[in-house]
Protein backbone atom coordinates (compact mmCIF):
# COMPACT_ATOMS: atom_id res chain seq x y z
CA UNK A 1 0.00 0.00 0.00
CA UNK A 2 3.24 2.30 0.55
CA UNK A 3 3.66 4.28 -2.60
CA UNK A 4 0.69 5.40 -4.27
CA UNK A 5 0.57 9.26 -4.81
CA UNK A 6 -1.79 11.27 -2.45
CA UNK A 7 -2.56 8.38 0.02
CA UNK A 8 -0.46 8.74 3.04
CA UNK A 9 1.08 12.20 2.92
CA UNK A 10 2.14 13.02 6.52
CA UNK A 11 -0.73 13.30 9.19
CA UNK A 12 -0.40 14.06 12.64
CA UNK A 13 -1.15 10.90 14.29
CA UNK A 14 -1.15 11.34 18.47
CA UNK A 15 1.60 10.26 20.20
CA UNK A 16 2.93 9.42 23.76
CA UNK A 17 6.65 10.23 23.71
CA UNK A 18 8.79 9.21 26.92
CA UNK A 19 12.30 10.62 27.41
CA UNK A 20 14.54 8.29 29.99
CA UNK A 21 17.77 7.32 30.13
CA UNK A 22 18.01 4.27 28.64
CA UNK A 23 16.37 6.06 25.23
CA UNK A 24 13.52 7.58 23.77
CA UNK A 25 10.36 6.23 23.40
CA UNK A 26 7.80 7.03 21.37
CA UNK A 27 4.65 5.11 21.08
CA UNK A 28 1.98 5.75 17.79
CA UNK A 29 -1.21 5.40 17.48
CA UNK A 30 -2.78 3.87 14.39
CA UNK A 31 -5.19 6.12 12.74
CA UNK A 32 -8.56 4.89 10.20
CA UNK A 33 -7.28 4.90 6.36
CA UNK A 34 -9.93 7.80 6.16
CA UNK A 35 -8.05 9.95 8.68
CA UNK A 36 -4.75 9.90 6.44
CA UNK A 37 -6.28 10.81 3.02
CA UNK A 38 -5.22 14.50 3.30
CA UNK A 39 -5.25 14.71 -0.34
CA UNK A 40 -6.70 13.90 -3.62
CA UNK A 41 -4.86 10.31 -4.86
CA UNK A 42 -6.19 11.41 -8.66
CA UNK A 43 -5.40 15.73 -9.00
CA UNK A 44 -3.54 16.31 -5.55
CA UNK A 45 -5.86 18.63 -3.96
CA UNK A 46 -6.14 19.20 -0.47
CA UNK A 47 -9.06 17.04 1.25
CA UNK A 48 -11.53 19.66 2.90
CA UNK A 49 -12.79 16.71 5.27
CA UNK A 50 -10.24 14.83 6.94
CA UNK A 51 -12.09 11.96 8.41
CA UNK A 52 -14.86 11.67 5.82
CA UNK A 53 -16.75 8.62 5.20
CA UNK A 54 -16.62 8.78 1.67
CA UNK A 55 -13.81 10.53 0.87
CA UNK A 56 -14.96 13.83 -1.71
CA UNK A 57 -12.11 15.67 -3.60
CA UNK A 58 -13.95 19.23 -3.79
CA UNK A 59 -12.09 19.14 -7.03
CA UNK A 60 -12.44 16.26 -9.27
CA UNK A 61 -14.94 14.65 -7.01
CA UNK A 62 -13.11 11.68 -6.75
CA UNK A 63 -14.53 9.63 -4.34
CA UNK A 64 -13.41 7.16 -1.82
CA UNK A 65 -15.59 4.72 0.45
CA UNK A 66 -12.95 3.05 2.04
CA UNK A 67 -14.71 -1.16 1.73
CA UNK A 68 -12.88 -3.12 3.53
CA UNK A 69 -10.18 -5.30 1.57
CA UNK A 70 -10.86 -9.13 1.22
CA UNK A 71 -9.13 -11.85 2.73
CA UNK A 72 -8.97 -15.50 3.80
CA UNK A 73 -8.42 -17.55 6.56
CA UNK A 74 -7.89 -21.52 5.65
CA UNK A 75 -9.17 -23.67 8.87
CA UNK A 76 -7.50 -26.77 7.90
CA UNK A 77 -8.71 -29.72 9.60
CA UNK A 78 -6.79 -33.48 9.51
CA UNK A 79 -7.99 -37.04 9.65
CA UNK A 80 -7.80 -36.96 13.67
CA UNK A 81 -10.26 -33.79 13.28
CA UNK A 82 -7.98 -31.70 14.72
CA UNK A 83 -7.14 -28.11 13.19
CA UNK A 84 -3.45 -26.33 12.11
CA UNK A 85 -2.92 -23.46 14.06
CA UNK A 86 0.31 -21.32 12.97
CA UNK A 87 2.40 -18.98 15.22
CA UNK A 88 2.72 -15.78 13.66
CA UNK A 89 6.53 -14.69 12.64
CA UNK A 90 5.89 -11.26 12.33
CA UNK A 91 3.81 -8.39 13.32
CA UNK A 92 0.55 -7.55 13.13
CA UNK A 93 0.13 -10.62 15.97
CA UNK A 94 3.93 -11.63 16.28
CA UNK A 95 4.38 -14.64 18.13
CA UNK A 96 0.89 -15.18 18.72
CA UNK A 97 -1.54 -18.32 17.16
CA UNK A 98 -3.53 -17.53 13.48
CA UNK A 99 -5.02 -19.40 10.72
CA UNK A 100 -3.11 -20.31 7.18
CA UNK A 101 -4.32 -16.95 4.70
CA UNK A 102 -3.76 -13.97 3.75
CA UNK A 103 -5.14 -10.68 1.46
CA UNK A 104 -7.15 -11.50 -1.74
CA UNK A 105 -4.55 -10.29 -5.24
CA UNK A 106 -6.17 -8.09 -7.44
CA UNK A 107 -7.91 -9.89 -10.49
CA UNK A 108 -7.76 -13.28 -8.03
CA UNK A 109 -11.10 -15.11 -6.64
CA UNK A 110 -11.41 -16.32 -3.42
CA UNK A 111 -11.39 -19.62 -3.69
CA UNK A 112 -7.89 -19.03 -6.04
CA UNK A 113 -6.20 -17.26 -2.93
CA UNK A 114 -7.13 -19.73 -0.42
CA UNK A 115 -5.87 -22.41 -2.15
CA UNK A 116 -2.74 -20.09 -2.70
CA UNK A 117 -2.47 -18.70 0.43
CA UNK A 118 -2.33 -21.88 2.53
CA UNK A 119 -0.20 -23.50 0.09
CA UNK A 120 2.35 -20.35 0.10
CA UNK A 121 2.28 -20.11 4.23
CA UNK A 122 2.50 -24.32 4.55
CA UNK A 123 2.85 -26.39 1.47
CA UNK A 124 -0.02 -27.81 1.66
CA UNK A 125 -2.46 -28.39 -1.12
CA UNK A 126 -5.85 -27.46 -0.22
CA UNK A 127 -8.54 -30.24 -2.54
CA UNK A 128 -11.97 -29.32 -1.18
CA UNK A 129 -13.41 -26.43 1.38
CA UNK A 130 -16.78 -25.41 2.50
CA UNK A 131 -17.63 -21.81 3.82
CA UNK A 132 -17.75 -21.31 7.34
CA UNK A 133 -18.32 -17.74 8.05
CA UNK A 134 -17.31 -14.40 7.57
CA UNK A 135 -16.24 -11.34 10.38
CA UNK A 136 -15.31 -8.23 9.82
CA UNK A 137 -11.44 -7.38 10.86
CA UNK A 138 -8.84 -4.25 11.51
CA UNK A 139 -5.36 -4.65 9.91
CA UNK A 140 -3.03 -2.60 12.16
CA UNK A 141 0.21 -1.66 9.51
CA UNK A 142 2.92 0.60 9.68
CA UNK A 143 0.20 2.95 11.83
CA UNK A 144 -3.03 3.36 9.37
CA UNK A 145 -5.50 1.04 10.45
CA UNK A 146 -7.55 -0.69 7.20
CA UNK A 147 -10.99 -2.08 7.64
CA UNK A 148 -10.90 -6.15 6.35
CA UNK A 149 -13.63 -8.49 5.79
CA UNK A 150 -12.55 -11.75 6.66
CA UNK A 151 -13.83 -15.05 4.94
CA UNK A 152 -12.75 -18.51 6.54
CA UNK A 153 -13.21 -22.09 4.95
CA UNK A 154 -12.96 -25.46 6.81
CA UNK A 155 -10.47 -26.94 4.18
CA UNK A 156 -9.25 -30.59 3.45
CA UNK A 157 -5.66 -30.77 1.71
CA UNK A 158 -3.35 -33.52 0.30
CA UNK A 159 -2.18 -36.19 2.33
CA UNK A 160 0.73 -37.08 3.59
CA UNK A 161 0.80 -34.18 5.26
CA UNK A 162 4.05 -32.25 5.04
CA UNK A 163 4.46 -28.91 6.09
CA UNK A 164 6.60 -26.40 5.21
CA UNK A 165 6.36 -23.12 6.91
CA UNK A 166 7.01 -19.87 5.23
CA UNK A 167 9.30 -18.81 7.58
CA UNK A 168 8.99 -15.13 6.86
CA UNK A 169 5.75 -15.33 8.13
CA UNK A 170 5.33 -18.40 10.69
CA UNK A 171 7.74 -19.52 13.15
CA UNK A 172 5.95 -22.84 14.25
CA UNK A 173 2.60 -24.85 13.79
CA UNK A 174 0.20 -26.64 16.18
CA UNK A 175 -2.30 -29.62 15.34
CA UNK A 176 -4.86 -29.58 17.75
CA UNK A 177 -8.60 -29.35 19.13
CA UNK A 178 -8.06 -25.61 20.32
CA UNK A 179 -8.91 -24.86 24.30
CA UNK A 180 -9.30 -21.48 25.78
CA UNK A 181 -5.21 -21.47 26.17
CA UNK A 182 -4.87 -21.05 22.35
CA UNK A 183 -8.22 -19.15 21.57
CA UNK A 184 -6.47 -16.61 24.30
CA UNK A 185 -3.64 -16.28 22.55
CA UNK A 186 -5.03 -15.84 19.25
CA UNK A 187 -3.22 -12.68 16.52
CA UNK A 188 -6.90 -11.64 15.27
CA UNK A 189 -10.43 -11.55 16.71
CA UNK A 190 -11.52 -12.69 13.16
CA UNK A 191 -9.76 -15.75 13.83
CA UNK A 192 -10.74 -16.54 17.31
CA UNK A 193 -14.33 -15.88 16.52
CA UNK A 194 -13.93 -18.23 13.25
CA UNK A 195 -12.35 -21.08 15.15
CA UNK A 196 -15.07 -21.03 17.97
CA UNK A 197 -17.66 -21.35 14.93
CA UNK A 198 -15.80 -24.40 13.70
CA UNK A 199 -15.37 -26.00 18.00
CA UNK A 200 -19.67 -25.32 17.99
CA UNK A 201 -21.22 -25.35 15.18
CA UNK A 202 -25.11 -23.99 14.84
Amino acid sequence: MDGHQGLYFPAKPSKLAIDANIGHLKVMIDLPIQDVYRFCPRCGSASSKIGAVPFRCPSCDYTQFFGPVGAVGGLVVNDSDELLLVRRAKNPGLGKWGLPGGFVDHNESIEDALKREVHEETALDVISFDYLASFPNIYRYKGVAIPVIDLFYVCRVATPYQIELDRTELESYHWCRPGQSELNDMAFESNRKAVVAWLDPP
